[in-house]
């Protein structure tokens, strides 16, 4: 979930976990009314260790508890999830793989940083893929899809109503990636996700911006209609433009930070 959260230190010092907690990755996980445990076991079996770890460690990224540039200790993380050194490691590899951590011979394991021209050329790289899923999509969707996507914009719809942003961020990734989905082609999803990844913090600070969520909204309700209608250029077209609209937002989110950061910089000086 994408909740505030008090951020552990850079070498992530933090009070060890009994165990790692595979709650926190699926619904499944949690034990059933009775007791008998017979989701976690079900988790366990189907899921290696590594790839618990990998989640864990993903879900503190995106939610922001690990904060970009901070480096993971692999035997603190250990520590603190209850596990051994070896799941850690196989899980970092694959946060690499995913575009969320980079690994840096003789130094370690950070959290990735990503500046603005780099995030500039993923949403690019993203609208291009974007008005190639509306077109696929349009083409391909069954009626079921179509109703599952409405949903999810509904869903989006009431999160705003009610102001809350860490919900409509939440549905908004899951309407996006259910879009790619819906192509059949792993390739792209793959390629979507890294994309996805490496873009969140931006891509959050640019819909916390005043008016960004209704803008946002209303654009999710033309691509599912243009979809609908069959209309493919259409969709791809809206896709598209709405890829764009996020990295504009998150231009101007840049821009209006900037004031606040000199006069911190300032500050810091002057306390020198």
């Amino acid at each position: 979930m994408l909740k505030p959260a008090t951020r552990p230190s850079a070498r992530l010092v933090s009070t060890p976990a009994p165990a790692l907690r595979t709650a926190a990755p699926s619904p499944a996980a949690r034990p059933s009314p009775n007791g008998n445990g017979v989701h976690t076991i079900r988790v366990l079996q189907s899921n290696s260790l590594p790839t618990l770890v990998q989640r864990e460690l993903e879900r503190m990224i995106l939610a922001g508890d690990l904060p970009a540039g901070a480096k993971l200790n692999e035997a603190t993380i250990a520590d603190l999830l209850g596990v051994s050194r070896g799941p850690v490691r196989e899980a970092f590899r694959a946060l690499e793989e995913s575009g969320l951590v980079r690994l840096e011979k003789n130094r370690g394991v950070f959290v990735r940083q990503i500046d603005v021209k780099e995030a500039d050329e993923i949403y690019e790289v993203r609208a291009v893929l974007d008005d190639f899923v509306g077109r696929r999509v349009a083409q391909t969707a069954k009626e079921s899809d179509i109703r599952e996507l409405r949903s999810l914009v509904e869903r989006m719809d009431k999160a705003a109503a009610k102001n809350d942003l860490d919900t409509y961020y939440e549905v908004n990734l899951a309407f996006h990636d259910r879009l790619v989905q819906l192509t059949g082609n792993a390739k792209l999803l793959f390629t979507y996700r890294r994309l996805i990844n490496e873009l969140h913090l931006y891509r959050r600070t640019a819909l916390g911006q005043a008016g960004a969520v209704p803008v946002s909204s209303h654009q999710h309700h033309d691509i599912v209609e243009k979809i609908a209608a069959r209309q493919s250029a259409a969709a791809g077209r809206a896709l598209f433009e709405h890829v764009i609209g996020s990295r504009e937002r998150m231009h101007q989110a840049t821009t209006a930070d900037r004031p606040a950061r000199r006069r911190r910089k300032r500050r810091r000086g002057g306390d020198a």
